[in-house]
């Protein structure tokens, strides 16, 4: 998963098979394929000017390639 800005978000193609889901405070804003089901990117509730990109869902990057750094989510 990478941050990115709402303003570099850019979706080429597929927006009419997004479906969204919000959790508690209906804050974040949680984006998925419609069919196929995947995780694609969700808007962020403790930084709402940023996304949270499925580094998955990336045209040309290879998730492999990448070293992660893990954090505990309920800490960030």
């Amino acid at each position: 998963m990478v941050r990115c800005d709402q303003d570099d978000l850019v979706i080429e193609t597929g927006r009419e098979q997004l479906r969204e889901y919000r959790f508690n405070t209906n804050v974040a804003i949680h984006s998925f394929c419609g069919t196929c089901g995947v995780y694609t990117f969700h808007k962020m509730r403790k930084l709402p000017d940023k996304y949270a990109v499925n580094v998955g869902c990336i045209e040309g990057i290879d998730p492999a390639t990448l070293r992660p750094t893990l954090i505990e989510g309920s800490k960030v």
